[in-house]
C-alpha cells in the first residue's frame, strides 16, 4: 500500500454520503482524468444507481462536467472556484510554513517552497533561518528561471521528457553568471543526474554568492514544486549532503499534508 494511501471507510459520526462524493471527486487526476458512471460504481463498489446520482449531483454543483458525447465526466469550473478561494487565503503558507520553519532552525538558512510558473519556478512560501534574509527584500513571489539554480531544477528534473522538451527547445536561455549552463545538452545531462540522485545542488548559478540545496515535491507522485535551503556562500562550497534527508523527509510531509487522499484500492494503478 502507498505511503500515502488512507482508509476508504467513512469514520463515525460523519455523513457517508457525502465522504463518498468526495472520494469520487478525489479520483479524478492526470491519470484518469474521466470517469463514467460504470467505472466509479466498480471502483467505489458501488450500486450504478448510486453511482450515477453521485456523479449528477457534483456535475449541478458545477465540480464535475458530462460530455455529452460519450457520457463521461471530467472536473468542472467549481473547483476552479475553490482553487482560486484557497490560494487567496494563503491556505498554502498556513499549512508548510510550520514545516518549513523547522527546517530553517536546523540548518540556520533560509528555506523556500517554489511552484511552476510557465518557465520559471515561483516561491511561494518562504521562512528565513538565524542567518537572516538572503535578500534586502522578501524572497515571496521571487521568479528563478528554470534553468538556473537547485530551486528549478529539482523540480524541471522531473517533468516527462516531452513537456521539459517543449518548456526548453527553441528557447534562449540567459546567462546570469559565469556559473549558469546555457547549454541545452549539459542541462539535460545535469537533469538525469539529479533525477537520479533525487536532489539538486548549485552554487553561483543565478545568484553569484548564493548556494541551493533543493528536492521535489511530489503529489501522488507528479511533480509539484520544490522544497530548498538557500545560503550566502562561495561558489565553490561542496554540497551539504547531511541536509538532504531532511528536506526528503520534510517533502514527503508536505505532500501528505497537501493530499490526505483517498487512493485506489491497493494494487491498483
Amino acid at each position: 500500500m502507498s505511503a500515502l494511501e488512507t482508509e476508504r471507510r467513512t469514520p463515525p459520526g460523519l455523513p457517508q454520503t457525502a465522504d463518498r462524493a468526495l472520494q469520487v471527486l478525489l479520483a479524478f487526476d492526470r491519470n484518469r482524468p474521466e470517469w463514467g458512471v460504470t467505472e466509479v460504481a466498480a471502483e467505489f463498489g458501488l450500486h450504478t444507481s448510486i453511482a450515477q446520482r453521485l456523479l449528477a449531483t457534483l456535475a449541478h454543483r458545477g465540480f464535475l462536467v458530462q460530455d455529452t458525447a460519450n457520457r463521461r465526466y471530467r472536473i468542472g469550473p467549481a473547483a476552479l472556484h475553490l482553487g482560486r478561494m484557497w490560494d487567496q487565503a494563503g491556505g498554502l503558507g498556513i499549512l508548510v510554513r510550520p514545516l518549513l520553519t523547522e527546517v530553517a532552525q536546523e540548518t540556520g538558512h533560509n528555506v523556500l517552497l517554489a511552484l511552476p510558473d510557465s518557465a520559471h519556478m515561483r516561491c511561494v512560501v518562504a521562512v528565513a533561518g538565524a542567518d537572516g534574509m538572503l535578500r534586502e527584500y522578501p524572497l515571496t513571489n521571487e521568479l528563478f528561471p528554470a534553468h538556473a539554480g537547485a530551486t528549478s531544477k529539482s523540480f524541471y528534473a522531473f517533468l516527462p521528457d516531452d513537456q521539459r522538451s517543449q518548456l526548453f527547445t527553441d528557447r534562449p536561455l540567459a546567462r546570469f553568471t559565469e556559473y549558469t549552463v546555457t547549454d541545452l545538452a549539459v542541462l539535460e545531462e545535469q537533469f538525469a543526474e539529479i533525477r537520479a540522485a533525487g536532489w539538486a545542488y548549485t552554487a553561483g548559478e543565478y545568484d553569484r554568492d548564493a548556494a541551493t540545496l533543493a528536492v521535489p515535491i511530489f503529489l501522488r507522485d507528479e511533480p509539484y514544486g520544490s522544497l530548498s535551503i538557500a545560503w550566502l556562500s562561495e561558489p565553490h562550497q561542496p554540497a551539504p549532503t547531511e541536509w538532504v534527508e531532511l528536506l526528503q523527509d520534510t517533502s514527503a510531509r508536505i505532500s501528505v499534508l497537501l493530499t490526505n487522499p483517498v487512493l485506489r484500492r491497493r494494487g491498483q494503478p
